[in-house]
């Protein structure tokens, strides 16, 4: 088998990488990133391309499956750029690997493609959850507007198998410098994300996630490319992530913000350019669902064997060490956005 993967060297792609390297029924494997690594796993041969632009048939030619996790989180201001990268990127993807004629699409899709959870935060969603987006977030409406395209997709070419992943939020220590740079930026520095040194946390308390580790959600994706299924997966975990949940992690304590103020100080910090993302991603942490997996479970045989609180840790952990991998995306001496495919921390 031979497997394609877009933004390869990203957090996921790292991952799956080496889950597939490892995996004994794909003989060969193509990283696609913008910028090829100084990384050689095996059976990997790298292709440099931005999937908003260039050429993407020959590169997936004689491919089995696609594994599309290409995704650009910044620069946040430019919208055109993250649109073309995002959703025009993704439709060339999808078209192309329909006349290359590859069998399979795994599309890692995102909880942010939901619309908003249920009035109860604790209630869990399955996968016929509306996938409208919330419509305050720019990467909910994104990744809503991608799951639109995959259904003309799918309507066009019967033959091509689809598999849209949904996963919670994704972490790993080796994205410790990423999401340094990518969501919190220079207010808060290093040295202060650790347990025990933060007194208190304020955070709105109707906030609830989910968080998977790296490896594990890597390995959803190659049971995805495995199996013959088809449609969407959730990937969940527990336990939930309430804020006292968080707050432990972190050894503080939680103290309640009201949303409204939450939000304006987000707000008045992207557009003052003090942090890297926009109001959205709290609106996305206070009305995205929480998510039911047992689909992924029983079909997929996929369980995680890593905690949320335990990747929280992990991340937290490697945010303070500055932690990355021998990636251009993952590059702790990299100081600037990329430009083109990047990470999510849902994706």
């Amino acid at each position: 088998m031979r497997v394609v993967v877009t933004g390869a060297t990203g957090n996921c792609g790292t991952a799956l990488i080496r889950r597939l390297a490892a995996e004994p029924a794909v003989d060969s494997i193509v990283g696609v990133a913008r910028r090829a690594p100084d990384w050689s796993p095996a059976k990997t041969d790298w292709r440099t391309a931005d999937v908003g632009q260039d050429d993407l048939v020959p590169i997936l030619q004689r491919a089995d499956a696609v594994v599309h996790l290409a995704w650009q989180m910044q620069p946040s201001h430019n919208i055109a750029q993250l649109l073309r990268t995002n959703v025009l990127g993704s439709r060339r993807v999808f078209e192309a690997a329909a006349t290359a004629g590859v069998r399979s699409v795994v599309y890692a899709s995102s909880v942010g493609a939901y619309s908003p959870g249920p009035a109860d935060r604790d209630t869990l969603v399955d996968e016929s959850w509306p996938t409208d987006g919330i419509q305050t977030s720019r990467y909910s409406k994104e990744k809503a507007a991608v799951e639109r395209i995959l259904d003309r997709v799918e309507e066009r070419h019967p033959q091509l198998r689809v598999v849209r992943i949904r996963p919670c939020l994704i972490f790993q220590r080796d994205m410790g410098a990423e999401a340094h740079r990518f969501f919190i930026g220079p207010l808060l520095p290093r040295s202060l994300v650790r347990p025990s040194v933060l007194p208190v946390l304020p955070m709105p308390s109707a906030i609830r996630a989910q968080a998977v580790h790296t490896d594990d959600m890597a390995d959803a994706y190659r049971l995805a490319v495995l199996h013959s299924v088809r449609g969407a997966f959730n990937i969940g975990n527990e336990p939930r992530l309430t804020p006292q949940v968080i707050a432990s992690v972190f050894g503080a304590r939680h103290v309640a913000v009201p949303a409204k103020v939450a939000r304006a100080a987000v707000s008045a910090a992207w557009y003052s350019r003090i942090v890297p993302v926009d109001a959205g991603w709290v609106d996305m942490a206070l009305q995205a669902p929480l998510l039911d997996w047992t689909r992924a479970r029983t079909e997929l045989g996929w369980a995680p064997t890593v905690s949320s609180t335990d990747a929280l840790l992990e991340l937290v952990n490697g945010i303070r060490e500055g932690a990355g991998a021998p990636t251009p995306a993952l590059d702790p001496s990299y100081t600037s956005a990329p430009s083109g495919a990047g990470a999510s921390p849902t994706s």
